[in-house]
């Protein structure tokens, strides 16, 4: 039976929130619409929840497929997520995409800024630490957030400012930091106890 774990929302909220990095990819946002680039909040958050729940049901099908346990994913997962959060602590780059035609929803909104790869190691990651529910929730969630900063791009970049946006994804990336490490060892435990 199905426990609400505030706990394991929290925890899987800030995974998610750090690795989609919506407040981090403001600039994106407003170098798009300065370029008269459109996109639709309300399209972007719902496709890239789809996507994202369609990958945490079929993703650990998928893995079987190639013989691959989801505890061996969440270790090469953790690794994905180290990377990324060493990336968002020392200021490297993880992409710079242009998007084709006038609209930027799909691409690079949706993918790979939303629903990209490090989303996708995430979930699958956190599906081998926490219940599926709380996961769900968690994710929805944050696209509720990514609604919101979609929506209102100028007035978050207003509210937070540049230095707020650093320093969030300076926090974020230290704590996905962690997290990979707690990840990786929790794993690798497991699967050299077997």
């Amino acid at each position: 039976m199905f426990t609400l774990n505030i706990q394991e929302i929290v925890s899987a909220f800030i995974v998610l929130f750090a690795i989609i990095d919506v407040t981090g990819s403001l600039p994106i946002f407003v170098d798009l619409q300065s370029k008269h680039k459109t996109f639709s909040p309300i399209r972007a958050s719902f496709f890239s929840f789809l996507i994202l729940l369609a990958f945490f049901f079929v993703g650990e099908g998928i893995l079987r497929l190639f013989n691959v346990d989801v505890s061996s994913f969440a270790v090469a997962g953790s690794l994905v997520i180290f990377v990324i959060a060493c990336e968002m602590t020392f200021g490297w780059e993880l992409f710079k995409m242009d998007s084709p035609g006038g609209s930027a929803t799909i691409i690079p909104i949706i993918f790979p800024l939303l629903a990209g790869p490090g989303a996708f190691t995430a979930l699958l990651a956190l599906k081998a630490e926490f219940t599926s529910p709380n996961i769900i929730i968690a994710l929805f969630l944050n696209m509720v957030i990514v609604f919101f900063v979609l929506r209102n791009v100028k007035v978050v970049e207003k509210l937070i400012g540049l230095g707020g946006i650093y320093v969030l994804r300076k926090f974020f990336g230290i704590i996905l930091l962690a997290i990979s490490v707690k990840l990786f060892i929790g794993n690798i435990t497991f699967l050299l106890g077997k």
